[in-house]
């Protein structure tokens, strides 16, 4: 079976882009179990202070930046500290990890710290840049390294949309996916997006007597947003005769604009090759896992992909040609393709 990782992802943006408010909504949606890393500037981490009642595990780090940290293994020492397992049950106290990074912070150096980790426990869950869409003209002048920001990045959130009106909204949903550049960009309010998007959320039934959180409290007073989901689209991609390695590596190379997740087993039945392939990606990190199909599942692929602005006749159009039609006249060579993301250990 494959080993269950924790997602580390990294949240990333200028200062006010409403990081932290992403945040505080990601901790009080559903059941998951966050751990969060608030990388702060000066003595008073407000960041810390301001979601330190919702989380279930936290470091916080004052006074310095978590991508000036020139070895990994500082890093390190902070996922052991959150996703170490319980001695007793063998469960992890946590099923996602959050990065929020300074606004002063560099995104890309950041993601490449966690990418780097040794932790054989998590997974580089991804770089989300969070931009102010009623501050963006301005941000982008003050800070022109944001066109750089935006292309580095797996997944951008134009948050506060409701602070501009609908041409403008329009403009620069336009603009920014230009300076994306194939990245893809989800419109938000408030940084209410769906954690489906960012991650796989763990569903635990609730307990019958429980401790009032900050969402029973507000309830009330704040409807739910039944929409949260209108920014993203995915798609689903059932087959059950083989793919081929090169062609089916291709397309996740030279995935689709908007492309930001894609997750699912692959089925190549190339000799010597016929297990099952776990795949998942986030943005242009891709990881393979491989084992034994079920005895009473028969081979076939099956692939759920989400982004923004996905062209969805073109992706299942790239994926049917990638079908393989003889498998057993596949060079086994060409599985390198594939085995060189297998994670190993």
């Amino acid at each position: 079976m494959p080993v269950v990782t924790i997602p580390v992802l990294v949240v990333a943006g200028f200062l006010g882009a409403g990081k932290t408010t992403l945040l505080n909504h990601l901790l009080r949606t559903g059941s998951t179990r966050v751990g969060v890393v608030v990388n702060d500037f000066g003595k008073v981490n407000v960041d810390a202070l301001s979601v330190a009642a919702q989380v279930d595990s936290m470091v916080s780090m004052g006074n310095g930046c978590l991508c000036c940290l020139v070895d990994v293994s500082d890093l390190d020492a902070l996922l052991d500290k959150l996703t170490a397992a319980d001695e007793e049950t063998g469960e992890a106290p946590v099923d996602v990890v959050v990065i929020e990074a300074s606004g002063l912070a560099e995104p890309p150096a950041m993601a490449r710290l966690v990418a780097a980790s040794e932790n054989p426990r998590v997974e580089y869950g991804g770089l989300v840049e969070v931009v102010d869409a009623a501050e963006f003209d301005a941000t982008r002048e003050r800070h022109p390294q944001l066109d750089k920001h935006l292309r580095y990045a797996d997944l951008v959130l134009l948050n506060k949309v409701d602070r501009v009106d609908a041409p403008e909204r329009d403009r620069l949903l336009a603009l920014v996916r230009d300076l994306a550049d194939g990245v893809p960009v989800v419109p938000t309010e408030q940084g209410r997006v769906d954690p489906d998007l960012l991650f796989d959320p763990v569903h635990r039934p609730e307990p019958r007597f429980k401790q009032l959180s900050f969402e029973d409290l507000v309830a009330a007073e704040t409807p739910h947003e039944e929409h949260i989901h209108a920014g993203y689209e995915s798609v689903e991609f059932t087959e059950s005769r083989a793919m081929n390695p090169l062609r089916f590596m291709a397309f996740l190379s030279d995935r689709p604009a908007g492309l930001y997740r894609v997750k699912g087993f692959v089925h190549f039945g190339v000799p010597g090759f016929e297990q099952r392939y776990t795949l998942h990606t986030v943005g242009a990190h891709l990881r393979v896992e491989v084992d034994e199909w079920p005895w009473d599942q028969e081979p076939s692929t099956t692939l759920v992909m989400i982004g923004a602005g996905l062209d969805t006749a073109a992706i299942r159009q790239a994926l049917e040609a990638a079908v393989e039609p003889d498998p057993e006249q596949v060079d086994p060579l060409e599985m390198a393709s594939v085995t060189r993301y297998l994670r190993m250990g």
